[in-house]
């Protein structure tokens, strides 16, 4: 995705909302004139079951009792379907809704062509009533610099893009309020961009400027830098993900009657020990062994390597796991 051109907050606004990068849809597609809409209504159109994507549009040529005939849109063949499989389409002026509460239409059908064009356009993040869906982009997008933090502070979530810095600022909001509640992000980077959003607002707060101040924010930095650490020895690359947490984590930020961020503390549990010495195929054990053989010299691999090795043939796995993380431990120090 490329990087919205100028870089004001105009323009990045334009950007969060609009989307961009290959693959989006053009300007000319997005505007949906009356014309646009008889059509739609003259159609008929509905979703029906595909097995390449799930669903695909077709539209309504007979209907009798509990069967109705459609003609698929993009090959033009006909299909008999029963009733309950097929599924209402939204008037396209539905298209790319940011929230998809707001569909006239509500199902799945629906739901699962709203989250493909928005993320096909670079949008991300969708809302669902109270809930914000985020789809993986499995690359990384210009959206969380200190400029897209700015534009959601202050805001109401109705006011901007879907955004997780939405979901922080009302949460962060509700506390200064003095209302009760806790929040938490399901995936390991939107917890940085709640911990990120929130060491920003509460900081510049403090200081009572838009920008960070240089002498204060000391707590501030100290938890997004515990991060990095934590993921190097409780993180490792599966199949499915080259930063999958192997461990729980319960991020605790406390607030005083101000606002400002005066300690955190974090608990982690349920570690996967086991993965130090054995995983399965295709997969790595956690980071900091690679990053401790990655800044060693030949001869220091060798030595640990040697090392390991031995303990692997003498003792328990219960032991040999214990070790391992201690000898990772000390390597580190």
């Amino acid at each position: 995705m490329s990087r919205p051109t100028g870089g004001s907050v105009n323009d990045i606004a334009r950007f969060l909302s609009s989307g961009g990068g290959p693959g989006s849809p053009t300007s000319s597609s997005s505007v949906f004139s009356a014309a646009s809409q008889a059509d739609w209504a003259a159609k008929r159109l509905v979703w029906v079951p595909s097995e390449k994507h799930g669903f695909e549009s077709a539209s309504i040529r007979e209907e009798r009792g509990d069967e109705v005939d459609v003609v698929l849109t993009d090959c033009q063949v006909k299909v008999t379907l029963s009733r309950e499989e097929v599924q209402r389409m939204n008037p396209p002026r539905f298209s790319k809704v940011e929230d998809m509460a707001d569909l006239t239409c509500l199902n799945e059908a629906s739901v699962l062509h709203n989250l493909r064009e928005r993320y096909y356009s670079g949008l991300i993040y969708t809302y669902s009533g109270l809930f914000c869906v985020v789809v993986n982009p499995y690359k990384n997008l210009p959206i969380y610099t200190e400029s897209i933090v700015e534009m959601y502070r202050g805001k109401k979530r109705h006011e901007m893009p879907p955004h997780i810095y939405a979901i922080s600022e009302a949460a962060y909001r509700s506390m200064l309020q003095g209302k009760e509640g806790e929040s938490g992000a399901g995936k390991t980077e939107n917890t940085k961009k709640v911990i990120q959003y929130l060491a920003h607002v509460a900081s510049s707060h403090k200081s009572g400027s838009l920008g960070r101040n240089k002498e204060a924010g000391e707590l501030e930095r100290q938890l997004l830098q515990a991060n990095p650490i934590l993921e190097a020895f409780g993180n490792a690359k599966t199949v499915k993900n080259d930063n999958s947490s192997r461990f729980g984590k319960f991020i605790r930020i406390n607030f005083d009657v101000a606002g400002y961020i005066v300690g955190a503390n974090i608990e982690t549990y349920l570690l996967e020990k086991s993965r130090a010495i054995r995983q399965a195929k295709d997969e790595r054990t956690f980071h900091i062994f690679y990053q401790l053989l990655c800044g060693a010299t030949e001869e220091t691999r060798e030595s640990r390597g040697k090392i390991l090795s031995q303990i692997c043939t003498l003792l328990p796995l219960e032991d040999i796991v214990n070790i391992c993380w201690s000898f990772t431990l000390a390597c580190s120090c």
